[in-house]
Parts: C-alpha cells; structure tokens; sequence
C-alpha cells in the first residue's frame, strides 16, 4: 500500500447544494462500467419468457430480451437449461406466438478469490469505506480470464474487512471502472455503508467528475449528449447508440482547454451506463484518445484510453458529512498533454 502525494481530499460539512451533484458511472468495467448496469448474483436464477414474436430464431430471441450473448445463450441452451412449452430445443428453433421459455440461469462457479499483497494507492480509509486511486490496466474484480491480480485480490489482502452483499467475486466493490480507465473508486467495508452507498447510487447523488482527452476540437464550450445505449448487434462486447433494447444515458461536458486537433474535456454524468463516455464520445465524433474499442488509430502508442476519474464525492454514510477526493492526472496523460501542446 502506498499514499499518494498528488491527490487531495477535504471534507466540507455544508450538503445544503447536493441537488446540483447529479452522477453514478460508467462502470464498466469490467471491463466495464458501471453502477446502475451492474445486476450480481451468485445464485441460480430463472427467468420465464412468453414470445411475442413468430419465426425467430430462439438464440436470437433471448439474447435480445435478456442482453446476454448469443454464445452464452447457446450454451444455456446445449446444458438443458432453456425449454419451450416444458421441452428442450436446438439453438435452431424457430419461436412461436406465445411460446413458454424458460430460462435457468446456474449459480456462477464458486472460486477461491485469494488475497495478494498487491499495490494498491489507498487514499482514504476509516472504518466503513475506503477510496482507491486506480491505475489504468487494473481489472477490479476477479472474471473469466482475470481471476487474480485484480483491484479486489489486493482488497482482501490490504483492508480487514469488506462488505458482502455483492459476492464472493466482488466484496466490497459498489461500483466498476473500465480496466483501462484509471482513477477515484469507492470501496465499502461493512454492508450498512454498501447499501447507504447504493442507495446513493441509484439516486444520484455521488459526485463523479472526469477528464478525458478527446478527437478533434469541439466547438461548443459545453454540452450534452443524450441518447440510449445498448449493447451492438454486430459485436454482443461492444454498446452503441439504439433504441431497441437500450437504457436512458445521460452525459455533460466543458471544454477545459483546446488543442487543435484535440480537445481535453472535463465530463459528468447524469447516469451510469456500461462504456457510457466512450460510445458517447464516439457518437458525436470525437472519440476518446487511445480507446482501442470504440476509437481508431492510437497515434500515441497508448495503452488504453485517455480517461480519468478525477472527483469523487458523496455523503458519509456514518457522520452525514460530505466528502470529496481529487487525484491529479497520471503521468501519461499528461505526458501527451505536454506533446500536443509544443
């Protein structure tokens, strides 16, 4: 565990202008995201659709009224877990107006999440939350193909204890950061301050601001992008803008300074969609620097995108007062900063 000499934190007793704090997250992150997508169980769930279309494919059907994969839809249904009308089908069958089709979702597979003395740059801690400053390349908690290594692996190891309403793959995390977005996350220790901070959440009333540096110059001193996200058609890992099977997604933005052929923005959000800035971003043209996904060319030899939380604030769960923490750009943000400016 180290501290950091670049971040600030102050604690300011007066909440009386908390309306004007409007924001959840993209957590995505998994390598995604964000707050209001992120819906965790550890538990078998099942699920019960009645079709309201004719002659589609039932793969298809599911995937787009669940917002899983196809893949993962299709290994449901080759385990036996998907039946129309109480029989099993193929990947193949076509639904049916007013076919039955349920689903079993099985208990994710229980891993031993083990703790690993990894950095971690802990920049505030008390007895029921702590907040991390995290380095872009970190995943935040333990998936398919990242069981180690991760936020939480140095979580277990760094502070006693953690909340657990999220699981065994997930304790303490209230919300997510994209493995390559870098910056301020909230952590909760005991579940009393999880669902305090949940609640917070879902109402909006924590204060996340980031910066990001993005293509071309934006005209506009500020703005706002609102149009739905969905997860694409064409690539079930990616989010677009659409109105079929999409989620309300809010973003502002102010222009801090403007570099040409660049635009360095500070952002906030009014909700928390998975990718949300990114796919935002990309819509009206200016995608953020660096973003392998939703991006183009990496001019920079970047390593992710050029995306920070920079602010995080929100009410303490315990003392009611307000709390709000600042971390300074990473070195390689800045760093291209520096060349665009010469």
């Amino acid at each position: 565990m180290k501290k950091s000499n670049n971040l600030k934190s102050t604690v300011k007793k007066d909440i009386d202008n908390l309306d004007d704090i409007n924001e959840t997250d993209d957590f995505d992150n998994s390598d995604d995201d964000d707050f209001e997508d992120m819906e965790i169980s550890d538990s078998e769930k099942e699920i019960i659709l009645v079709s309201d279309e004719e002659n589609k494919r039932i793969d298809v059907f599911i995937s787009e009224k669940t917002g899983e994969s196809r893949n993962f839809v299709q290994k449901l249904i080759s385990d036996g877990n998907i039946t129309v009308n109480e029989r099993e089908v193929k990947a193949n069958y076509k639904v049916k107006i007013n076919d039955t089709i349920k689903i079993i979702i099985p208990s994710p597979e229980i891993l031993d999440v083990k703790a690993e003395n990894i950095d971690l740059d802990i920049i505030y801690e008390d007895k029921d939350l702590a907040v991390i400053n995290k380095p872009q390349g970190m995943v935040v908690h333990p998936a398919p193909g990242h069981y180690s290594g991760t936020m939480v692996n140095g979580l277990m190891y760094h502070l006693k204890n953690l909340s657990t309403i999220n699981g065994v793959l997930r304790p303490g995390i209230v919300h997510r950061l994209d493995k390559n977005t870098s910056g301020l996350i909230l952590v909760a220790k005991n579940d009393r301050a999880h669902n305090f901070l949940a609640k917070c959440l879902k109402e909006h009333s924590i204060n996340r601001i980031y910066y990001a540096l993005v293509k071309g110059n934006i005209k506009k001193d500020e703005g706002e992008i609102n149009v739905p996200l969905g997860r694409s058609e064409k690539d079930r890992k990616k989010y677009t803008v659409t109105n079929k099977n999409s989620k309300e997604a809010i973003t502002n933005y102010w222009v801090v300074e403007r570099f040409g052929k660049y635009t360095l923005l500070k952002l906030k959000l009014k909700t928390g969609r998975t990718h949300q800035i990114r796919v935002h971003m990309k819509h009206i043209g200016h995608p953020v620097v660096g973003d392998d996904v939703y991006g183009n060319v990496n001019e920079f030899g970047l390593e992710g995108q050029l995306l920070h939380s920079k602010i995080l604030g929100f009410v303490h769960p315990t003392t009611g007062k307000y709390m709000e923490f600042e971390s300074e750009l990473p070195d390689y943000f800045i760093k291209v900063l520096n060349k665009i400016k010469k």
